[in-house]
């Protein structure tokens, strides 16, 4: 089995002219590249027997809009504070284009090596090549990322959705989609039919319940000084 540390080596050696950035982290390689360099990076990926990389695991996009916002902050149920959302990130005027992005997941066999690729796209809607022609797997992942977050996969054999509804209005993983949806579904016995009617229920926030004092949470160091 390959190393991490030696991939990151050779991934930053053979493409040293594609801007790319590798990181290693939690024992796997994280490559950043530019969507105009996909599709002659992933052939590489592929073909070069030093890489090897032929299969694609899996596909998705990712929504960065909301990236460590928090729906709540308190203080009331721990000591140090609990928070839901991830630590805020210091945005840059630059970091604020890149809101989607679709990250690739290959796998060595011949090497026993896994490898994160990650692309932001910036347009409106977001583009980026399809990889079907590379990896056939990429088919359904390309659909479904186009169904959830609104991706145009350019060069897809046949991109429509996959898991809406037939005439589905928006892309229900975007973070600016609303949580409970803008319609609700139920079959009426007198129409005979399935009808689409506003949505009636109503998103809310929970927030955690205090820590009441108990037995079960108390620290035995703090029982024995007590004593």
């Amino acid at each position: 089995m390959e190393s991490t540390a030696i991939l990151k080596t050779k991934l930053e050696a053979q493409f040293s002219n594609e801007s790319v950035a590798c990181v290693l982290e939690y024992d796997q390689v994280t490559m950043e590249l530019p969507a105009e360099h996909l599709l002659s990076v992933c052939a590489v990926l592929r073909d070069d027997e030093q890489f090897s990389f032929t299969q694609l695991s899996d596909l998705c996009g990712v929504d960065y809009s909301t990236y460590g916002q928090v729906d709540w902050a308190t203080q009331e149920t721990t000591s140090t504070g609990f928070s839901r959302g991830r630590e805020s990130l210091n945005k840059t005027e630059s970091d604020e284009s890149k809101r989607f992005a679709v990250v690739y997941h290959l796998l060595s066999i011949k090497n026993n090596i896994r490898l994160r690729l990650r692309c932001f796209v910036s347009d409106e809607p977001p583009r980026i090549a399809s990889v079907t022609e590379i990896w056939n797997s990429a088919n359904w992942f390309e659909r479904e990322a186009f169904d959830l977050f609104g991706i145009l996969f350019e060069g897809h054999p046949d991109l429509r959705r996959i898991l809406t509804d037939y005439g589905f209005i928006g892309h229900p993983f975007r973070k600016d989609f609303p949580l409970e949806g803008n319609v609700e579904v139920r079959y009426d016995a007198e129409k005979e039919r399935v009808v689409y009617e506003p949505v009636t229920i109503t998103n809310r926030v929970l927030v955690p319940r205090v820590i009441r004092e108990d037995n079960r949470f108390v620290n035995p160091e703090e029982e024995q000084s007590d004593a």
